[in-house]
């Protein structure tokens, strides 16, 4: 209600703060609802991120896939159990990694032990080659094979008694053993001269 009072001056000066206040006012709730709805969209994307990593687990986890397929109707893995899955999934994934690693050490040495072995070999054709032997000391083919095949079965026969096949594990374990026990280039020298020998006897 206007007052008959007043001045058209004041009358327009009581308007004119009337209508600031009002803008004022106006531009405050806009600006709180601008904070309110930018808390929103920051707070959905907030748990859209952590969903998308749920499902990214229940997705790479074997044993949530598989409990995912015997899900019953549109029930769901809880976020507990997800992550307790995942957890186990990292501990098996890093006993694994242990085995595969030993199996590869133990796989290096047995490749160093075949190249020692080839070595060696190498040498003896080496030194047969510089040493050829001719008239009456050159030996029949059947006589090399003779002597390799007694050499080999007397090995294989250690061998045998020596290595377990139980398991992969037990039997490399068991062949470097065996290796260091009867393949010694002294222990071998001596076996094969046992075996020159008693062919040696046979023959002359």
């Amino acid at each position: 209600m206007t007052d008959p009072t007043m001045s058209p001056e004041d009358h327009w000066k009581v308007n004119d703060e009337d209508s600031d206040y009002r803008h004022e006012t106006s531009y405050k709730d806009y600006k709180k609802d601008r904070r309110r709805q930018a808390h929103t969209q920051a707070e959905q994307k907030r748990r859209d991120a952590i969903k998308k990593g749920y499902d990214d687990l229940q997705s790479i986890v074997p044993t949530c896939q598989q409990q995912s397929e015997f899900a019953v109707g549109a029930q769901k893995i809880s976020k507990a159990t997800i992550l307790q899955k995942t957890i186990d999934y990292i501990h098996f994934l890093h006993k694994e990694k242990k085995k595969q690693e030993e199996d590869v050490s133990v796989l290096r040495k047995e490749v160093m032990a075949l190249k020692i072995m080839k070595t060696n070999y190498e040498h003896i054709v080496k030194a047969h080659q510089n040493n050829p032997q001719q008239g009456e000391d050159q030996v029949s083919d059947q006589v090399k094979f003779n002597i390799f095949q007694s050499i080999m079965d007397s090995l294989f026969q250690s061998f045998s008694n020596s290595v377990s096949m139980s398991s992969f594990q037990e039997l490399s374990a068991c062949v470097f053993s065996w290796i260091e026990e009867h393949c010694k280039p002294q222990t071998l020298r001596e076996f094969v001269v046992g075996v020159l020998r008693q062919l040696n006897g046979q023959l002359y």
